[in-house]
């Protein structure tokens, strides 16, 4: 029998484990922020394993929400429910797919002439980590936390019944499976294995994109509102299509009566795979691909005499908070070669898609790149990511694309 002082010391057993919060970060997740990072952790009560459920509580013990455990990332929870005994299960996956089709329908997707969009965006849409693109008929997956892959065959099984999809593909980060732990697959990994590209229209234009090009999920599906608004914009312009990737916008600014188009990248297959495109939906005629920096290409535009309409696209510069200043500095540089590309009183949409850069500082980098030679940028307009990629209020991380669409003048 123990002793009476040792049953009083021993560990409270508790039915889930639990994720304590220090005082002072309660008030972000209690605000509905769906992240819990590792520094707002004062202790964990009970025994966890990589990907286990726990329940987030504050140093009063009040339940905040429940959530996946993952040990080895700088956000070892992120919350999927605030309710008490709701379980990460298949009713709780069907409900949440339900949920985001019926967002996509109401932001009018799919439809006709648009097969391809993002079917589930992680936090947006209540599932932390996990985004699910839809290329007609496949679906291209990215499992962001070793909870998630855990359940793999469950997500999947509960996305097929869902969709109907004839093929899930996979294409987890190695970086992200790398710092959850896990081993990230590759390819198809359900259903028809025979899949060797991803086809699907967008406001009917006809893509096929080669599962080799690994670009992201394959598609940036959040630059669809910039699509149309570049199309609006190309009629009777010379327009360059910087970091062009499969030149999606060279495609629309070519459909909407540009008078001549150049699409630039540094991936030769990328390139390929644009020219294709063009061909397919006629418009090899007006658009030129090349290969070539587009640092490079955007002076030698300039000395040329630049073009009435300039897209600078350029990859995630900013990837965390501590690599901002830096990315800032460069995304002045690129506007400075930018501003000069563009034909005195011409159009310049310069994109940025690093959540920690907000619209402010990107028009500050504009500013600043436009003042080194004698430019000034007037802010026609702002896009954003698509509505098929939602935000949480309380989660501005979300907010992660911005556009600026400025005019470029002399001072």
């Amino acid at each position: 029998m123990a002793h009476p002082a040792s049953a009083r010391s021993a560990a409270k057993v508790y039915p889930m484990p639990r994720v304590a919060l220090k005082p002072g970060h309660v008030q972000p997740v209690w605000a509905g922020h769906p992240w819990v990072y590792a520094q707002a952790i004062a202790r964990i009560e009970g025994s966890t394993t990589p990907g286990d459920e726990v329940d987030v509580v504050d140093p009063r013990g009040n339940l905040l929400g429940r959530g996946l455990y993952s040990p080895g990332s700088a956000i070892p929870v992120r919350l999927y429910t605030r309710r008490a005994g709701i379980s990460f299960d298949r009713a709780l996956l069907s409900a949440r797919l339900d949920a985001a089709r019926d967002r996509r329908g109401a932001a009018g997707l799919p439809a006709p002439g648009t097969t391809g969009y993002r079917l589930v965006h992680a936090e947006g849409d209540a599932l932390p980590g996990l985004v699910v693109d839809r290329f007609d008929d496949v679906l291209v997956v990215q499992l962001g936390t070793v909870g998630l892959k855990r359940r793999e065959d469950l997500i999947l099984e509960t996305l097929v019944r869902a969709t109907g999809a004839r093929a899930v593909v996979d294409r987890t980060s190695v970086a992200t499976a790398r710092v959850e732990r896990f081993e990230a697959g590759s390819g198809v990994i359900r259903g028809d294995r025979d899949v060797s590209e991803l086809a699907f229209e967008e406001r009917r234009l006809a893509y096929r994109i080669p599962l080799e090009l690994k670009q992201k999920t394959g598609f940036y599906f959040d630059q669809r509102p910039l699509r149309a608004r570049i199309e609006r914009l190309a009629a009777g312009r010379r327009v360059l299509d910087a970091f062009c990737y499969v030149g999606s916008m060279a495609l629309t600014a070519a459909r909407g009566g540009a008078r001549e188009v150049l699409a630039i990248d540094n991936s030769a297959l990328a390139v390929e795979v644009g020219a294709d495109l063009a061909a397919r939906n006629e418009l090899s005629g007006k658009i030129g691909f090349a290969r070539a920096d587009a640092r490079e290409e955007l002076t030698r535009v300039a000395r040329r005499g630049g073009c009435d309409l300039v897209i600078c696209d350029p990859p995630k510069l900013a990837p965390s908070r501590a690599a901002k200043k830096r990315a800032l500095a460069h995304m002045a540089k690129l506007a400075e070669l930018a501003a000069q590309a563009t034909t005195p009183g011409g159009v310049l949409a310069l994109c940025s898609c690093s959540a920690v850069v907000s619209v402010a500082d990107l028009a500050r980098a504009l500013a600043l790149g436009c003042r080194e030679v004698g430019l000034r940028a007037v802010i026609l307009d702002r896009v954003f990511q698509g509505a098929d990629h939602p935000v949480p209020a309380a989660f501005p991380e979300g907010l992660y694309l911005s556009t600026l669409i400025a005019q470029i003048t002399r001072t």
